[in-house]
């Protein structure tokens, strides 16, 4: 498979954009067209999945409906209308001895994407990387290997019969974890590694492979209410990025409060919270504030913990630099908000949080590759090489460079 997604992506790099977006388009349609098998083949997962006794959360993640498969159809349906970035060239630069020098932009070749539950990633990636000029390989969780596979089949069959070579969108069926390790060791066919999934799947592809990896391990993201927020601005933000869709890695695991206005607002906030079926674990400071609701005592560990839940670590502080402090010692350099009315404040909050996605006055939950306009990500990065925060079509480009001359030889 890996040698056959090679010699694709070879072919792959002439492809006219032409091409590309019609197959897009076919692939969107091919979406739709196969809605009832895509349901019947998730409904198989979903029934496994609760036999097992899967978290909540887990199901959630998995679950398909007509609405998520329309929502697949359009996130491809935008990749095709995305600027592509493959042949396009860097300002040229001329040198004195007249040579003209560019960077153009090249697709990376092979990419390997590993990943668990959530079967729009299917869909997500082989769209991000056609419309790059990538050749894919997919290795999804054997508990969304039925929904996995039908929309693989859409995806695969509507491209070849628009003129993508075979290979191009590759699947690999087998659950058998060792097809993961032999994956993880051919560096000569494969260019990058994207693992989508929990923290431990993450670290063991991490530790384990001989190829690039482009990685998140968990989303420990925090909203922080600074002394000067406009507090129902504040609740709105906050409850959205709790409750929202919680067990996903931008969703907030905790909410930091300047003291100053933790007792105007963090009542309401909280009636709200536990109305909505969250369950509230605040150090000593909320908890005195919150003395007629229910809160549990935050322990040292909660500060670092991606419930992935409804749960909500809560914690006071004296101010803006110890919210800073807190957030990149316990943070995982994904998304984290202030809500302020200070300019300043947001501005030193912006400076000094070394996070891949830092907000002012908006939820976390916009992290995301259809929200920031990418169409779709093939995952979000935390690293800072070579892609920080959603990874989108430019992203899964590399660069080679141009020069053009008129017979220079060097002295």
């Amino acid at each position: 498979m890996a040698e056959f997604a090679r010699d694709a992506s070879q072919r792959m790099v002439s492809l006219r954009k032409e091409t590309k977006n019609k197959a897009l388009r076919k692939m969107a349609a091919a979406i739709v067209g196969a809605k009832s098998l895509i349901i019947k083949a998730n409904r198989k997962d979903i029934k496994n999945a609760e036999r097992k006794k899967l978290s909540p959360s887990m199901v959630e993640r998995l679950m398909l409906n007509e609405k998520r498969v329309h929502e697949m159809s359009r996130s491809i349906s935008k990749v095709s209308l995305l600027k592509d970035p493959v042949g396009t060239v860097d300002a040229f630069i001329r040198r004195p001895n007249g040579l003209l020098i560019g960077k153009m932009r090249v697709p990376i070749g092979v990419m390997l994407v590993i990943y668990e539950s959530r079967p729009n990633v299917t869909a997500d990636c082989a769209a991000l990387a056609l419309k790059s000029g990538n050749a894919l390989i997919l290795r999804g969780g054997k508990e969304a290997i039925n929904s996995n596979i039908a929309i693989f089949n859409a995806l695969a069959g509507a491209a070849e019969k628009a003129g993508i070579p075979k290979g191009a969108i590759n699947m690999v069926k087998s659950v058998d974890r060792r097809a993961v390790s032999t994956l993880l060791g051919l560096s000569g066919l494969i260019d990058l590694v994207i693992p989508r999934g929990g923290e431990s799947l993450i670290r063991k592809i991490s530790s384990h492979s001989k190829i690039p990896v482009i990685k998140h391990y968990k989303g420990v993201c925090h909203v922080f209410v600074d002394d000067e927020a406009d507090l129902n601005m504040a609740e709105k933000i906050a409850y959205n990025a709790k409750v929202q869709r919680p067990g996903v890695c931008n969703a907030m695991e905790t909410l930091l409060v300047h003291e100053d206005i933790a007792c105007r607002f963090l009542p309401s906030l909280a009636k709200r919270l536990i109305t909505a079926g969250v369950e509230l674990r605040g150090c000593r400071k909320t908890k005195r504030i919150l003395r007629n609701f229910r809160v549990k005592s935050a322990k040292e560990t909660d500060w670092s913990e991606e419930y992935l839940e409804l749960i909500l670590s809560i914690k006071a502080v004296k101010n803006l630099g110890e919210a800073i402090r807190h957030i990149n010692r316990y943070g995982t350099s994904h998304s984290d908000a202030i809500v302020t009315e200070s300019c300043d404040h947001a501005m030193e909050f912006l400076e000094k949080v070394d996070s891949s996605a830092v907000y002012v006055n908006a939820s976390t939950r916009f992290t995301d590759g259809n929200q920031f306009g990418k169409g779709a990500e093939m995952g979000i990065s935390t690293d800072k090489l070579h892609a920080r925060g959603p990874v989108g079509v430019e992203d899964l480009t590399t660069y080679k460079y141009v020069i053009f001359g008129n017979g220079q030889v060097r002295k």
